[in-house]
């Protein structure tokens, strides 16, 4: 199956809170992807002047921690408590995160030890970088087993999650735009087993 025109297949990971695309984009790299992950672009995008200072003059210098940096846990609980608000910090910093990541994109191109590229942004769909991929896997857990995941993980509560989730595209609507779907409610193993799967069917394994 041919995936692009471009050098390099482009593969955008989606799916809910918790459902393991981190675990999913690790495997793909170990097999030759190079993986652009949104969080750590997110986490870049708050570090820069510019945006660190646009952000303190429409919510206050009060955000800021002991060292002069955004504290990300404050602001969220400000943006996601008000879709209002959430949409003027995506106004800030998404333009950044995109440029940023559409520039990772290219270099991966040109990168003679990439054998395709991974996107792995919570938000893809709903900021819209999901236009840099050429095919969309959904990676699917049940909530109960997300939901554990993430109290494991980022010791977020249960409020925290539901804010978050609520912000995103439905499951379903995610589902439907993508063209497979990886299952991660079970072992390592199964999960492997899939994305080799996956990578033989799109013509992507060594």
């Amino acid at each position: 199956m041919t995936l692009t025109s471009r050098p390099k297949a482009v593969i955008g990971l989606v799916g809910g809170i918790g459902s393991g695309k981190s675990r999913v984009a690790s495997l793909l790299q170990e097999r030759g992807g190079r993986v652009i992950a949104g969080d750590d672009l997110g986490h870049e995008a708050l570090r820069q002047k510019a945006i660190r200072d646009e952000i303190t003059s429409r919510w206050g210098k009060e955000l800021l921690d002991a060292n002069g940096q955004i504290n990300r846990r404050r602001l969220a609980g400000i943006v996601f408590a008000d879709a209002e608000q959430r949409h003027a910090l995506e106004a800030i910093v998404h333009p950044w995160i995109k440029q940023r990541m559409r520039d990772e994109v290219a270099n991966a191109q040109h990168d003679g030890g990439v054998r395709f590229v991974v996107v792995d942004a919570a938000i893809l769909l709903e900021a819209g970088w999901n236009d840099l991929c050429d095919r969309l896997v959904f990676v699917e857990a049940p909530a109960d087993v997300r939901r554990q995941r993430i109290s494991e993980q980022r010791g977020w509560t249960v409020a925290e999650v539901d804010a978050r989730e609520r912000a995103q595209l439905p499951l379903t609507a995610k589902a439907v735009q993508a063209d497979y779907t990886l299952h991660n409610a079970g072992s390592l193993e199964s999960l492997t087993r899939q994305v080799d799967g996956l990578l033989q069917i799109w013509g992507l394994s060594s």
